[in-house]
């Protein structure tokens, strides 16, 4: 199955979902419990598109499961894989530098509108930000030191993303402050400088993907408390140059997210991969009829 192509639109922008659907439990409400003939319910099942909540929630819910296993069993009637579909879910943030490409990778899924559904939400940047956040969290694996340097690139593609960071990453070893530096970045060998604005924000950001509630959230300074991570960014500026006053931390707290997070409205627009689930249906029919 040709996976949809991406490469057009900046890093960041683009969120990935993934949440099997049992096949079984949907067959079974329809035939059973609706009474519907095999055939009617192979009909009704086909055209049935699940809401964005239920592919992008992070608990599902039946008859939709998550599962890393490579030979899952439905947590709700115990179906084995073969029952089961997956759905891909990709979401797309509306704006200027998404445009085109989505209006390109639209039309040429508009011929083929069975097996993609198109799906659009009206939401703010905060939203589509934390679920950034959330998405960055799961592909990262936080017992390799190495995903401080994931992080700091994922924030940096989502900042500048006309930059092709890929290259200025290539063997990279450390990201350091600079304080020569007011805005902007510089390489020098092993080593990316970033002002110390941008170097605080992606702070913010691997604290984010890490932190807990007990022990704080762990960055390129080390492990840091809210409180000290705020500290850091008094100290270093950052709140006064963003007239940042308040002295409440989570006050405080709240307002570094609007910077880095961004504020308003945005439009998201989702593709609903759905040629498996299509393909699935097909094969649970005939074993029902």
């Amino acid at each position: 199955m040709k996976e949809l192509d991406f490469s057009g639109f900046p890093p960041g922008t683009i969120t990935d979902y993934t949440t099997l659907v049992c096949l079984a439990c949907i067959f079974d409400i329809f035939t059973k419990q609706i009474g519907l003939a095999p055939r009617s319910a192979y009909s009704e099942i086909k055209r049935y598109s699940p809401t964005i909540e239920e592919l992008t929630s992070r608990t599902a819910v039946r008859p939709f499961f998550d599962s890393d296993e490579k030979h899952p069993r439905c947590p709700y009637c115990n179906a084995a894989k073969r029952w089961h579909a997956r759905l891909d879910t990709h979401c797309i943030e509306g704006g200027k530098t998404t445009d085109a490409p989505r209006r390109k990778l639209l039309k040429s899924l508009e011929k083929k509108k069975d097996q993609f559904a198109l799906l659009e939400l009206k939401s703010d940047r905060r939203s589509a930000f934390f679920a950034w956040i959330d998405t960055l969290r799961i592909s990262l694996d936080l017992d390799d030191p190495s995903w401080l340097l994931d992080a700091t690139r994922a924030y940096l593609e989502r900042k500048e993303p006309k930059q092709d960071w890929s290259a200025v990453f290539e063997e990279l070893r450390t990201v350091r402050p600079s304080s020569r530096l007011e805005e902007s970045w510089e390489r020098e060998g092993a080593r990316l400088f970033l002002a110390p604005p941008l170097y605080n924000e992606s702070l913010l950001v691997q604290y984010l993907v890490s932190r807990s509630h007990e022990h704080g959230g762990r960055t390129l300074e080390g492990r840091l408390t809210l409180m000290e991570l705020i500290r850091r960014m008094r100290r270093g500026g950052y709140l006064a140059a963003h007239n940042i006053s308040t002295t409440d931390q989570f006050e405080t707290f709240e307002k570094l997210l609007d910077e880095v997070a961004g504020s308003g409205q945005l439009k998201l627009y989702f593709v609903v991969d759905r040629r498996e689930f299509l393909d699935k249906v097909k094969s649970v029919y005939a074993s029902y009829a």
